[in-house]
């Protein structure tokens, strides 16, 4: 699973990431899915239309540029969800017509592009094993204590990252005026210094000591900034689990700007 390759900028509204998602607004409502641990056809519309417009929302608040077709899916869900709200007999002689479910054609193309996916894993894991059997592997020294990891995607960051928010907009009073000067440049800088290479440290105890929101929202985006920079690496011991940073060793992964690899 490739990690985002995010870029940032300056611009009149202040620091801007241009985060390039490699998964689109289908493999969004999949993960919602899997989190729900519901089977495609039960799906609640109103359930995860909510889900994927905080996902959106969260996107928007961290000044995160998103493809159209995010935008164009979340109108769809709205479209589908109201749908479903309405009686049999106040629906459109269109909708009467088709005498159908509304969700269906979303769930015909989560269907269909679930199965492209699975596939394509799968053809990946035969090449890899093929090459096995013809390529000289050098024997590997396995860390016994390093847990199997799991895919670990943006989406599975996002969550985590709402996680952090919600929990904090709970416990602080916002009421008190802080002072808060810190740049994404200041973040990069103190989380470098707090993780030397090697170390590692649960994603939600890098915010334990974040005084507010805006601080929360920086360190976060100076995280994704240390993984486009190949500093960090994203690490879960199973899928949906708590999520954990770990800074690279030195010469593993040079900060060469390209897109992280998670391993699997």
């Amino acid at each position: 699973m490739r990690f985002p390759n995010t870029i940032a900028r300056v611009d009149d509204n202040g620091y801007k990431v241009i985060l390039e998602i490699f998964e689109g607004p289908l493999d969004l409502l999949l993960y919602l899915i899997k989190k729900e641990e519901v089977d495609i056809h039960e799906v609640s519309m109103e359930k995860i239309t909510r889900q994927y417009l905080g996902y959106i929302n969260t996107f928007k608040m961290l000044n995160i540029d998103l493809a159209a077709e995010f935008v164009l899916m979340a109108a769809n869900l709205m479209y589908i969800k109201s749908r479903t709200l309405l009686p049999k007999s106040q629906q459109g002689p269109e909708e009467e017509a088709e005498d159908d479910d509304p969700r269906w054609d979303l769930i015909r193309q989560l269907i269909e592009y679930k199965k492209f996916k699975d596939a394509a894993a799968f053809l990946v894991k035969r090449e890899g094993e093929i090459d096995g059997f013809f390529a000289y592997q050098p024997e590997i020294v396995v860390d016994e204590q390093l847990p199997a990891l799991a895919e670990v995607s943006i989406f599975d960051l996002i969550r985590s990252f709402q996680n952090v928010l919600k929990r904090f907009e709970e416990t602080h009073d916002f009421g008190s005026i802080v002072d808060d000067r810190f740049t994404v440049a200041d973040k990069i800088e103190l989380l470098l210094h707090r993780l030397q290479p090697g170390q590692s440290i649960q994603f939600e105890q890098i915010f334990q000591q974040a005084t507010t929101k805006t601080e929360v929202i920086v360190t976060f985006l100076a995280i994704l900034e240390l993984m486009k920079m190949n500093q960090f690496v994203i690490r879960q011991n199973h899928i949906l689990g708590e999520i954990e940073v770990e800074r690279r060793m030195v010469g593993a992964g040079a900060a060469s700007g390209g897109p992280v690899e998670a391993e699997d």
